[in-house]
C-alpha cells in the first residue's frame, strides 16, 4: 500500500510538472518549439516534458524558468505554509537586505526547494525498482 502510494505521488508530481510546462507556456503564446529554442532544446523534447514521457531535470527547470520568467517553485504543486521560528527568523535575517541580494537568496531558496522535491521522487521511484526487483527474484 506504502509504495502504491509513493508511485502515484511521482507520477503525480511527474504530470504536474509537465502540465505546468504546458499552461506557462501557453500563457505566454510559445510553440513548443519557441521554447525550445529559447531553452536550447528541441520541441521534441518540450512535447515529452510536457506529456510526461521525459522527466525535466533541475537544470532544465531553472532555464524554463528564467525563460517564462517564473519561480522554479511553479512548477511544483503548492505546499501549506507552515510558521516555524526557523522560517521567521531567516525572513527577519532578510529584510535589511538590498533588492537584489533577496532576490538572489529568493532563487536559491527556490532552487533548494525544487531540487529536495525532485530528489524525494526519485527516492520514491528507486525504491519502488528495488521492490519491483525483489518481488521478481
Amino acid at each position: 500500500m506504502f509504495l502504491k502510494f509513493h508511485y502515484v505521488f511521482v507520477m503525480s508530481i511527474i504530470e504536474y510538472v509537465g502540465d505546468r510546462i504546458r499552461a506557462l507556456r501557453a500563457k505566454e503564446k510559445l510553440s513548443q518549439e519557441a521554447l525550445a529554442q529559447k531553452v536550447g532544446t528541441t520541441a521534441n523534447t518540450i512535447s515529452r516534458w510536457e506529456t510526461a514521457v521525459y522527466r525535466p531535470t533541475l537544470d532544465d527547470l531553472e532555464k524554463l524558468s528564467r525563460c517564462l520568467d517564473v519561480s522554479i517553485l511553479e512548477f511544483f504543486p503548492p505546499e501549506e505554509r507552515s510558521g516555524d521560528a526557523e522560517i521567521t527568523a531567516l525572513l527577519r535575517a532578510a529584510q535589511q537586505l538590498p533588492p537584489e541580494d533577496i532576490e538572489e537568496l529568493k532563487k536559491y531558496a527556490e532552487y533548494r526547494k525544487a531540487r529536495n522535491l525532485q530528489q524525494q521522487a526519485s527516492k520514491v521511484k528507486s525504491s519502488r525498482r528495488g521492490k519491483k526487483q525483489n518481488e521478481s527474484n
